[in-house]
């Protein structure tokens, strides 16, 4: 049996959620509302994590949806999704799974958001962006650093 007073104080709290930075592109327009739409869409997530302050972070997640209609580019639509957290009691451990993951996954609804009005105002049909595994994605992400690291240490001459 624990005691509480053994257990740290922690404190999650998002002080601020915004859009940092929006693009969107339709650099075959008109040409490509003439064709019959059978698009072939990609989506590239990306995180970013900054510290602001002690204990306060910006965590940035980037969304990119690029859709083709063979060659040609339909639409690009990007959006930066950011959110200011405040951050306490967690341990070193902790910290790298709640800024990689909880934290863009907070911000993945809003992001989703943009992205649909964005593809709308540009006059397609509407896209809505599937769930996101960001567990996943974070423990993935740490794999390949580890793997990268192991590599570039059997690569390093032994003296």
């Amino acid at each position: 049996m624990t005691d509480k007073q053994d257990e740290p104080n922690r404190e999650f709290a998002v002080q601020r959620i915004y859009t940092k930075d929006i693009s969107f592109e339709t650099p075959n327009s008109p040409a490509v509302f003439q064709q019959e739409w059978k698009p072939e869409t990609g989506v590239n997530l990306n995180t970013e994590v900054s510290k602001l302050a002690d204990k306060v972070f910006e965590v940035t997640l980037t969304v990119t949806v690029t859709t083709k209609m063979g060659e040609q580019t339909a639409y690009l639509a990007e959006v930066k999704q950011s959110g200011i957290f405040a951050v306490d009691g967690f341990s070193e451990q902790e910290m790298g799974p709640l800024l990689g993951a909880y934290c863009p996954n907070q911000l993945f609804p809003y992001v989703r958001e943009v992205i649909s009005d964005l593809i709308m105002k540009g006059s397609f049909p509407q896209m809505t962006l599937q769930p996101v595994n960001f567990d996943m994605l974070y423990a993935q992400h740490q794999q390949e650093l580890a793997q990268k690291a192991q590599a570039e240490a059997q690569a390093e001459p032994q003296h």
